[in-house]
């Protein structure tokens, strides 16, 4: 594969002649807040993940003091980022460090990779940032640059692809600094060569870009597969008595576990609300002659692989039902600090 030792070179002259591109956690050499960034920033923009870091690492500066806090406030923390098996990861892997090892990170690369909810990339990056460990980071930007610039056409999210490209980030892996080239190639990814609008005129390495060349810059990287998505439907009753409302919290391995809830009534989809409301199920929760106070018209929230569509039922409750007394029954003040997922706390406002 021709061009790599221009790639290199032009792309290390960029990191120190224009690269401004400023984050809290860039030449941050503690694994642990490297750790959070990088947990966070999966699945989420760096606009939205830097309040949340700050936040985090303020409250929890180490594995020890995470690893001591209560998984609810951890959640309540996290609450509005989404992808909430991150979270649940983060507090596996704080307690792991902290009973296994006495609270300090593992700084070998083969050891972080065995941490719970670490995957390669989020490995190498601890290992090159935080130990100067010569491994590549192979992340979003990694692979559009890479595709781009050597012009490959292999899909990034198939087998043969991630192997091919995990190589060649490697190989060109500045081995005697690389967590300043690991930064350097993310960096670039985000701010030149982005995935819409990329600065393909001002950029240093457009002299020799396969995609530039042969016109392809909009059509690479190439992803292969299509995500199947699912749609659901959920009603949820708010059920208020003697001032305070029924809650249950998630679990078993469907979305949203670890987090809190109203009642759920899950249906094929949307029924009129009297038909809903006079429903066995919906009479076995509330009995009879419990007062509905508001209905509200339907909201969506589109996750990875699911459409979740539904409801709220504000309802004033005359007789607690035998139904109730297996759910947690809380005051507004409580209710407050618990962890609820996003389809829920967008709508509490109202």
């Amino acid at each position: 594969m021709k061009n790599k030792k221009f790639f290199s070179e032009n792309l290390r002259k960029w990191n120190i002649l224009y690269n401004t591109r400023q984050m809290p956690w860039k030449g941050e050499r503690d694994p642990y807040r490297i750790w959070i960034s990088e947990i966070i920033l999966q699945q989420t923009r760096v606009q939205q993940g830097l309040e949340y870091y700050n936040r985090f690492v303020k409250k929890w500066p180490d594995v020890k003091s995470l690893a001591s806090a209560e998984e609810q406030d951890v959640y309540k923390m996290w609450e509005g980022l989404g992808y909430y098996s991150r979270c649940r990861h983060l507090i596996a892997t704080a307690n792991y460090i902290a009973k296994e090892s006495g609270g300090k990170f593992p700084n070998k690369y083969d050891e972080i990779l065995l941490l719970k909810g670490i995957g390669h990339y989020t490995a190498a990056a601890i290992a090159s940032f935080a130990f100067q460990q010569p491994y590549a980071v192979v992340d979003g930007n990694v692979f559009r640059v890479l595709s781009r610039f050597f012009g490959i056409d292999v899909p990034v999210d198939s087998t043969a692809g991630k192997k091919q490209f995990t190589a060649l980030a490697n190989e060109l892996l500045d081995k005697k600094n690389p967590g300043i080239y690991n930064q350097s190639i993310m960096d670039f990814g985000a701010v030149v060569c982005k995935p819409a609008l990329p600065l393909c005129s001002e950029c240093v390495l457009n002299k020799k870009c396969m995609a530039l060349k042969t016109h392809r810059v909009a059509a690479l990287p190439v992803k292969g597969k299509n995500i199947q998505t699912r749609n659901r439907f959920f009603n949820y009753l708010i059920i208020e008595h003697n001032k305070k409302f029924y809650v249950n919290k998630r679990s078993g391995n469907d979305i949203w576990r670890n987090l809190y809830e109203f009642i759920l009534i899950e249906t094929d989809g949307p029924m009129t609300v009297k038909k809903f409301l006079q429903s066995k199920a919906v009479i076995s929760i509330i009995g009879t002659g419990s007062m509905v106070k508001k209905v509200s018209g339907v909201r969506r929230q589109k996750l990875t692989h699911q459409t979740i569509s539904g409801k709220f039922f504000h309802i004033q409750l005359k007789g607690v039902t035998p139904f109730l007394k297996r759910f947690k029954k809380v005051s507004p003040k409580e209710l407050g600090a618990l962890p609820f997922p996003k389809f829920v706390t967008s709508y509490l406002p109202d």
